[in-house]
């Protein structure tokens, strides 16, 4: 949709193409997707699930609720983001209990990640539990917890003992999974095009 500031053709939306974005918008407007814009505290966000799972066409249907993300819930002047994000993952297992609902909370790692020792050692360049801010309690609440990781924007010239790429690759880490044992995804990022594409970073190693 920024095309017509583009100078190079091939990255502009032609009238067909912008007549068939048109349609599918007009598909995507009828999808029950709600979105509060509003930042609220832990008793808020409670009672807009709540209002949620209590409307009548959602009695036989699943509530999937995405907060984007965990530090802009607001709380108490005494309170500290961690103890915010404490009450936060009660909350979240307290409603998991009733109705059908999946919960999907966006955080983000802290500095740690970042420090020159870790960038230079190898062994400690994948991300682990205690990067994830306020990692006890939601590790304790949660059933899978995913680390999306670009090495490359941090210095990171060779990724992990095994010297996998950097260039342009995003790195899926699964910390935690209920269901199976942790592991590791690959793929090339081409956010530029709004995805991102899984490969098999061997095959890169190889080209």
């Amino acid at each position: 949709m920024y095309s017509a500031s583009n100078t190079d053709d091939s990255y502009r939306v032609s009238d067909v193409d912008y007549e068939e974005i048109l349609k599918q918008t007009e598909k995507i407007k009828q999808y029950p997707i709600y979105y509060v814009d509003c930042p609220g505290t832990v008793d808020e966000i409670r009672d807009t699930i709540i209002r949620f799972q209590l409307l009548e066409e959602m009695k036989y249907k699943w509530l999937i609720v995405i907060l984007d993300h965990t530090l802009l819930t607001r709380g108490r002047q005494t309170e500290s983001e961690r103890e915010i994000i404490s009450s936060l993952q009660r909350m979240f297992m307290e409603r998991k209990k009733y109705g059908r609902i999946t919960i999907i909370q966006l955080s983000q790692m802290n500095r740690e990640i970042e420090d020159k020792d870790r960038i230079n050692n190898p062994n400690l360049h994948y991300p682990m539990r205690r990067d994830l801010f306020g990692s006890d309690s939601i590790f304790q609440t949660s059933d899978y917890v995913i680390v999306l990781h670009r090495p490359e924007i941090i210095g990171i010239s060779e990724y992990g003992p095994k010297k996998l790429p950097v260039k342009d690759m995003i790195y899926m880490h699964f910390l935690k999974n209920r269901e199976g044992e942790p592991k590791i995804l690959s793929f090339e990022n081409n956010l530029k095009y709004n995805r991102i594409d899984e490969i098999d970073p061997y095959n890169v190693l190889k080209l």
